[in-house]
Formats: structure tokens, sequence, C-alpha cells
């Protein structure tokens, strides 16, 4: 079975990758496309950035538990309650750039489906605009795009 990669890179655009996610679980259920398409993101400022938060929230966490036990009235517990909120209020924008790697698996007498496919991801909205190439078994990046795609989780 012949894979097509597709890339899409969002920027920092958390809202639009969201939509493109549900927009593909959309036809995924709409289409019976459950292997045959496949998706995978890739944050790049989340690798970096992601040990050091929740390090940092770990040492806070412990440090409100000690303060909790050590004395037991409301006013500690709540202020540890309002500093927790304001730090997960801090982390929902995530700054870095957001990419979507999409693979189409389709087998030979699913021609048409394929074609259809590939004409309708650059004209729906989430999708159009970022300008997507559609990359084959026989195309230079196509060893690239198969290694990372195999690499995320």
């Amino acid at each position: 079975m012949a894979h097509i990669y597709m890339s899409f890179d969002f920027g920092t655009d958390e809202d639009k990758a969201q939509q493109a996610r549900h927009k593909l679980e959309m036809w995924k259920q709409a289409f019976r496309l459950d292997k045959k398409l496949l998706y995978k993101f890739e944050r790049e400022s989340d690798e970096a950035a992601a040990p050091e938060v929740t390090a940092g929230k770990l040492d806070e966490s412990k440090e409100a538990v000690t303060k909790d036990k050590e004395s037991k009235s409301g006013e500690s517990k709540s202020r540890s309650k309002k500093q927790a909120e304001s730090d997960d209020s801090g982390d929902a924008a995530p700054n870095g750039n957001v990419k979507l790697y999409l693979r189409l698996a389709f087998s030979g007498h699913e021609k048409m489906t394929e074609e259809r496919l590939l004409k309708k991801f650059p004209a729906e909205e989430p999708f159009s605009g970022l300008s997507p190439k559609a990359v084959k078994d026989g195309d230079p990046e196509f060893a690239f795009l198969e290694e990372k795609f195999d690499a995320l989780e």
C-alpha cells in the first residue's frame, strides 16, 4: 500500500490546528478512514519547555502540600489554590510552531478516493492558505517525511 504524506505548518495558531484536528476526526468517521488517514502533530517549543515547566510545578506542589500540613488554616489552602490556578492559566497558550503531518494510505483500487481527498484538503477552511504539498513514494522528500512521521508519537 503506497503512502502519501502531507505537512501543514500552522505557525503559532493553536486554534487553527485544533480545528484541523476536529475536521480530520470528522472525516475519519464520515468516510470510514480509520487506518487510511493518520495524522500527528509536532509542537516545537513544547519539547524544550515541557520538562522545565513540569519540574517547576512539582516543586511548587510539594511546597504547597508541606505548607498545608504545617498549618491547617483555610487561608493557606485558598492561597495555594489561587497560585495553582494562576500557574495553569499561564500554560494554556503555547508559543511554538505547530506542524501537522498527515499520512494517507490507500490501496490501488481506491485511487478516486485518494484524488478527492488530495483536492479536498487545500480547499477546506483550516487547511486553506497553508499550501500543502503531497509527497508521494518517488519524491526526494518522502524518506525524510516518513522518518519524521514514524518518530512522532
